[in-house]
């Protein structure tokens, strides 16, 4: 269990994230199965989705990813399916209620809980207006990984000797 404290904790916010819930069914492995639609959808429940969104794949490479056709609401859309990184993992998360279990009594600010509910390897995400490519902001944003890791993974005095002598050169 992760808490956020910090900044948000001083303005009266904190958030707790339960990525694997104790006593309870195992999270459901959704690999496969989650999709990331260029839509917003006003609903939150139960939906009959697979009697509608129905992708299949095409003939069509981009960018050495097979490319995928569905139609959501009769608008057509492109997309692939792009592998979560090494080393990170994506949840579906829901809000849980205060106070089963939780001590809440003395803290005045603004409090949230968050369950993982599933799991996932890999996320299909789509476009309506152009094929996907490695310039969509979903794939964009996987590029911060490798730099966030360097910026914060510690760096050791033979690693400090060597970047000094590359540069003494």
């Amino acid at each position: 269990m992760e808490k956020e404290t910090s900044a948000s904790e001083a303005a009266g916010v904190t958030a707790t994230f339960d990525l694997a819930p104790r006593g309870e069914s195992p999270v459901d492995d959704l690999t496969g199965r989650v999709h990331l639609l260029p839509c917003s959808v006003k609903h939150n429940g139960p939906s009959d989705v697979s009697n509608y969104f129905k992708p299949r794949n095409t003939d069509v490479e981009v960018e050495g990813m097979r490319v995928q056709e569905a139609f959501f609401r009769g608008r057509k859309l492109h997309g692939f399916t792009v592998p979560i990184p090494d080393g990170y993992s994506g949840y579906v998360l829901q809000k849980s209620q205060l106070g089963n279990g939780k001590d809440v009594e003395n803290f005045d600010g603004e409090s949230s809980c968050w369950q993982s509910r599933g799991q996932f390897g890999n996320i299909t995400y789509w476009n309506h207006d152009n094929m996907p490519s490695s310039d969509d902001p979903l794939l964009r944003c996987f590029h911060w990984f490798p730099i966030s890791d360097a910026l914060h993974n510690k760096v050791t005095p033979e690693e400090m000797a060597k970047a000094a002598a590359h540069l003494n050169k």
